[in-house]
C-alpha cells in the first residue's frame, strides 16, 4: 500500500507540473493586459512610442474657431473637428480621451510651443506653406480652404475692390496679411492692416467699426457670421491645413499620415466633416 500511495503521489505531481508549464504560455502568446484583458498597442514607431510611454498626448488647438477648435467658457472643454482628430490620434497610440491634454494656441504661439517641447502636435487650422516646411513637419492635408473677407452687410462693400483706402483686421503671426496683400497689389488698391491676437478681437473690431473687414480662412469666418455681416464671394490663396509636429519627427508624421489615409478610405473623414458642418 505504501508503494502504491507513493506512485499515486508521484503521478499527481507530474500531472500538476505539466499543467503549470502549459499555463506559462510561449513567446507566441497574444500581447494582452492581464488585468483588463484588452490587447495592448504594439509595434509603434519610436517617436510615437515615446509619447505613448509618457501616458499623454499634448495637443495645441484653437480655442476660438467654431467647428474646428472652440473652448467652452464655462466648462473649459474643447470641441470641434480638430479636437476629434486629436482623440483619434490618441486612440491609435493606445491612449484614452482623458490622456489628451489640450492647450489653446494662436497663430503666433503654436510654432514656438512645438519648438520648445511643450506640445507633441498642433492641430489648429495650421496652413502648410513652403517656408513653414523648413521649420516644422506637416502631415498631408486634412482640410482645404481659402482666404476670405467678412464685412458688415450695410457697409456697401461687395468685393475686394471696394476696400480701397479701407482697413482689414488679421491675426498676428498668420499668413493672411501676405495673401491679402498679393491680391490688393494685383488689383491696384491700397488697404491698411491691423493685427490682433485672437479672432474674437478682430470680430469685435469689425462690429465696432475699428476695421472695415475681417480676413482669415472662409471656414473660420463662417463661425463669426451674423445677420448683420456677410462673407464676400471673393476668395484667394488656397489654404491646406496640416497637423504639425517638431521638425525631424518623421516617424510621427508618417503615423499621422497613415491615420488620415485610413480615415479617408473608410469614409470616417467625410463623417467627421459632416458632423461639424464643414464642406
Amino acid at each position: 500500500m505504501k508503494k502504491s500511495a507513493f506512485l499515486l503521489v508521484l503521478a499527481l505531481m507530474l500531472a500538476l507540473s505539466a499543467v503549470t508549464l502549459v499555463g506559462c504560455g510561449s513567446d507566441d502568446a497574444d500581447d494582452t493586459d492581464a488585468d483588463t484583458g484588452t490587447e495592448a498597442v504594439s509595434d509603434l514607431p519610436a517617436g510615437v512610442q515615446a509619447i505613448a510611454d509618457e501616458g499623454e498626448l499634448r495637443v495645441g488647438v484653437k480655442a476660438d474657431v467654431p467647428n474646428f477648435g472652440l473652448q467652452d467658457a464655462a466648462s473649459g472643454d474643447f470641441s470641434g473637428m480638430e479636437i476629434d482628430l486629436a482623440y483619434e490620434l490618441a486612440e491609435r497610440m493606445g491612449l484614452s480621451m482623458d490622456d489628451v491634454k489640450f492647450e489653446a494656441v494662436t497663430a503666433k504661439t503654436r510654432g514656438p510651443l512645438l519648438d520648445n517641447g511643450q506640445l507633441d502636435v498642433v492641430i489648429a487650422t495650421f496652413t502648410v506653406k513652403p517656408e513653414r516646411l523648413e521649420q516644422w513637419n506637416f502631415s498631408d492635408t486634412y482640410y482645404q480652404d481659402e482666404v476670405g473677407l467678412l464685412v458688415k452687410t450695410d457697409s456697401g462693400i461687395e468685393g475686394l475692390a471696394d476696400l480701397d483706402g479701407k482697413s482689414i483686421g488679421v491675426a498676428q503671426g498668420a499668413t493672411t496679411r501676405d495673401a491679402v496683400l498679393v491680391e490688393t497689389d494685383a488689383a491696384g488698391i491700397s488697404v491698411e492692416f491691423f493685427e490682433f491676437a485672437t479672432y474674437p478681437e478682430i470680430n469685435a473690431a469689425l462690429e465696432s467699426g475699428r476695421v472695415d473687414a475681417f480676413s482669415v480662412d472662409k471656414s473660420i469666418l463662417s463661425g463669426y457670421l451674423t445677420e448683420d455681416s456677410m462673407i464676400l464671394d471673393d476668395g484667394f490663396s488656397p489654404q491646406d491645413y496640416g497637423i504639425a509636429t517638431k521638425l525631424g519627427s518623421d516617424d510621427l508624421t508618417t503615423f499621422i499620415n497613415d491615420m488620415l489615409d485610413e480615415m479617408v478610405e473608410s469614409g470616417d473623414m467625410d463623417t467627421l466633416l459632416a458632423k461639424w458642418n464643414l464642406k
